[in-house]
């Protein structure tokens, strides 16, 4: 199983940016998935993420109308396009998927078993 994540990059605020979490050796339609991030000297936090049973989704509050998560099962990928970025979105972002039963919301990162290696977002002028 791997979660191979990319697109992160160096972006001025107000800039966008889509990630994208390509999917081998597992089937996402049956699983929720989710992007996290942490930067440094910070824990890692949930930004988004999808429940596989509803399709339902659920943000961050810092990222919400900001950021839209996103999946295409027949590309085995899902996605967090960032918009109106700010420096404090600066972090390492990683993406995560499991089977879960309920809401995505209800589990943390601990609860996640596949993650992919993260990848880099730098907001700054």
């Amino acid at each position: 199983v791997q979660l191979q994540a990319s697109g992160g990059g160096l972006v001025q605020p107000g800039g966008s940016l889509r990630l994208s979490c390509a999917a081998s050796g597992l089937t996402l339609g049956g699983y929720a998935v989710g992007w996290f991030r942490q930067a440094p000297g910070k824990e890692r936090e949930r930004v988004s993420c999808i429940s596989s049973h509803d399709g339902s989704t659920d943000y961050a509050d810092s990222v919400k109308g900001r950021f839209t998560i996103s999946r295409d099962n027949d590309k085995n990928t899902f996605y967090l396009q960032m918009n109106s970025l700010k420096p404090e979105d600066t972090a390492a972002y990683y993406c995560a998927a499991d089977r879960f039963a309920l809401s995505c919301w209800l589990y943390s990162a601990r609860e996640y078993h596949n993650w992919g290696q993260g990848t880099l977002v730098t907001v700054s002028s």
